[in-house]
């Protein structure tokens, strides 16, 4: 039906600590039922656990169905990334992002005004 894959990454001391998805997939016959937000839900709540301050995820801008799943799942276009996906034609990326319990002030989702290169992203 569908799987997820995350993982928990960056520092604690500059609030960077963060769950992030590194896959999420649904089978085509399997969407729109709801099985991405439930992954997407565990996902969230195994990043608490850890005391995230957020959750993040990289998708396509062109990718507007997954986009808005995300938006409505709470979460924000935190930046762009440029180029972010390398090929035929270059796209860019949503550097899409929802605060977590940690993060009461909910700084981790205040959008960025200016894009960056895949350089500036970190690990």
């Amino acid at each position: 039906m569908g799987y997820i894959m995350g993982k928990s990454e960056g520092l604690v001391e500059v609030e960077e600590w963060h769950g992030h998805v590194t896959a999420l997939s649904v089978r085509p016959e399997s969407r729109r039922i709801g099985i991405a937000a439930l992954l997407m839900d565990e996902l969230e709540k195994i990043s608490d656990k850890q005391k995230c301050f957020f959750v993040d995820l990289f998708v396509r801008v062109s990718n507007v169905t997954a986009v808005n799943m995300y938006l409505s799942l709470g979460y924000v276009v935190y930046r762009t990334v440029l180029e972010y996906y390398v090929g035929d034609d270059n796209e860019n990326a949503y550097d899409m992002r929802k605060a977590c319990a940690r993060d009461k002030d909910k700084k981790s989702m205040i959008p960025q005004k200016d894009p960056v290169w895949p350089d500036a992203v970190a690990p």
